[in-house]
């Protein structure tokens, strides 16, 4: 097999400036791609990354298909005060390709950079205010036609015709329509009516990609393998297209799974009182497919009643199927964090349900979170008077965390959540899957949270403790009352730091006071 790579064609990589959502390396270098935006180069066949002032080293290797595992971090270390470390694995990604050397001793790859005309404090080029792609939130279902749409094939146990339909998946139903421009339908299999999904692992048994079955005993056989290496979406066929709309369906169906607890004797996620251990979820609470309100670290959040007292709840729900394993180490940080937490500026965690298939993470339901009042304000950013009610808060939960050794280490607008629509709303801190139990005098080093938050050391890999928050709320506070990022993306964010000038341009800092820039 080496030999055959040997002799293939030396094949130089296409590359193109890529923006990383979450801390990748330098596949080259071993080095952190740094920056908010365009932090490097990815080559669009293979995936390789690196930075750019590497690329022109980079052998002639290209596969011309995704070989390559994306330049990510790999195990992390902890770090007390007397220096020792720890092996911890990562959260953020896959390990690197274990063919390439680390090259942390070498010097970085020196290019010549043409001088940049000094930033000017009158101008700025800071990047728009914007809920960042690591934590995207989705928008609500209510009122929208469709989860998904395209053209699909199947045929079932009881006509073996395979039929093309224009599907649609939407929170109630999967409806398939004779064409794309009608509304009339040749069938409709509502989600409460699905009991089971199952892949296709041997097309011996047939040339289908997954089964749905229907409680009424009909089994769709769905999509089809095509007889050529390309086809069109029009076609129906190809494994996949198929495999896109089985993992649609089966997140679809989350709300309507019907599950009873089951006691887990050695769980470290399940908490819950022993009166409640065989009781169905679907009891006590109730789960709303259509109310959406968006998603966290580890699944899609819907909006819920308890149905004893009609209180609204939040319901995080996590298909463990498709869980990865660290992950999984991040939910269960997270789960019990929250539950040795009870103070006003934290979420309030009701209860946690597990089973063999899903995980259900019972929360009280606010109101919206803190980006969404930035960007809905009349300018685009809040008064000093709102920003310091805020903060204050803010403070207050951050000074409760720390006095238990609890680090957020995610802390960002989007993870600070309202209580009232009011224009002075109670806040509280959410979403600790990358939580750390720091001591006052401990470091770590794992690189964790979202990069447009974090403080320098964070991204250069250095050791950081409790300070870390304080940098997040630093950068809110600036987000807050200006409406911007403090940071450009066409400088490195180092340079921009020691040069704080540029930070404050007349428009909007000139409307606001001195206090407000200290």
């Amino acid at each position: 097999m080496e030999d055959e790579f040997r002799k293939r064609i030396k094949v130089p990589h296409t590359f193109i400036v890529h923006n990383y959502t979450r801390p990748t390396k330098c596949m080259l270098c071993n080095k952190l791609l740094k920056g908010l935006f365009r932090q490097g180069v990815q080559c669009k066949d293979c995936k390789f990354n690196c930075h750019k002032k590497c690329s022109e080293k980079v052998a002639r290797n290209c596969l011309g298909e995704d070989n390559w595992v994306p330049g990510a971090i790999g195990s992390t270390q902890s770090i007390d005060s007397n220096g020792d470390t720890s092996d911890q694995s990562s959260t953020l990604s896959e390990e690197l390709d274990p063919t390439k050397q680390p090259q942390d001793n070498e010097e970085d790859v020196e290019e010549y950079i043409p001088l940049k005309p000094a930033i000017s404090p009158t101008t700025s080029s800071n990047i728009p205010l914007m809920r960042v792609v690591q934590s995207v939130k989705h928008t609500k279902r209510t009122g929208s036609k469709f989860i998904r749409q395209g053209w699909m094939v199947h045929y079932t146990n009881r006509d073996n015709q395979r039929k093309r339909h224009f599907w649609q998946l939407d929170p109630n139903a999967i409806t398939l329509f004779p064409n794309d421009n009608t509304n009339r339908y040749y069938k409709e299999i509502t989600l409460s009516d699905v009991s089971s999904m199952e892949m296709n692992d041997d097309m011996a048994n047939g040339n289908y990609v997954f089964e749905l079955h229907v409680s009424t005993g009909t089994i769709f056989y769905v999509g089809a393998l095509a007889e050529t290496d390309i086809t069109s979406a029009e076609s129906g066929m190809g494994k996949e297209q198929a495999e896109y709309w089985e993992s649609a369906i089966r997140q679809a169906l989350i709300p309507f799974t019907n599950v009873r607890m089951e006691k887990k004797e050695e769980s470290e996620v399940v908490k819950v009182e022993k009166k409640e251990e065989k009781e169905d979820i679907s009891k006590l609470y109730q789960i709303c497919p259509d109310d959406v309100l968006g998603s966290g670290q580890f699944g899609i959040v819907y909006g819920g009643k308890h149905r004893k007292s009609g209180r609204d709840v939040a319901i995080k729900v996590i298909d463990k199927m498709r869980f990865p394993t660290k992950q999984e180490a991040q939910l269960k940080n997270e789960v019990s964090i929250l539950h040795n937490i009870n103070n006003p500026g934290v979420v309030n965690l009701e209860h946690t349900f597990e089973t063999p298939e899903r995980i259900f993470v019972v929360m009280e339901k606010l109101k919206g979170d803190m980006l969404e009042m930035i960007l809905s304000s009349p300018k685009g950013r809040l008064t000093e008077r709102i920003t310091k009610f805020l903060i204050s808060q803010i403070l207050a939960a951050l000074r409760h965390l720390h006095n238990k050794s609890i680090v957020h280490c995610d802390l960002k607008p989007e993870n600070v959540l309202l209580s009232s629509e009011t224009p002075f709303p109670q806040v509280k801190l959410c979403d600790f899957g990358f939580a750390r139990i720091i001591g006052e005098k401990s470091f770590r080093r794992s690189v964790v949270g979202t990069p447009a938050y974090l403080a320098p050391e964070v991204l250069k890999n250095r050791g950081y403790n409790r300070s870390l928050d304080m940098w997040s709320v630093g950068v809110i506070i600036y987000v807050s009352l200006s409406g911007t990022f403090p940071f450009n993306e066409d400088e490195e964010i180092s340079d921009q730091i020691q040069n704080a000038a540029f930070m404050y341009p007349p428009s909007p800092w000139n409307e606001i006071s001195r206090d407000g820039t200290i």
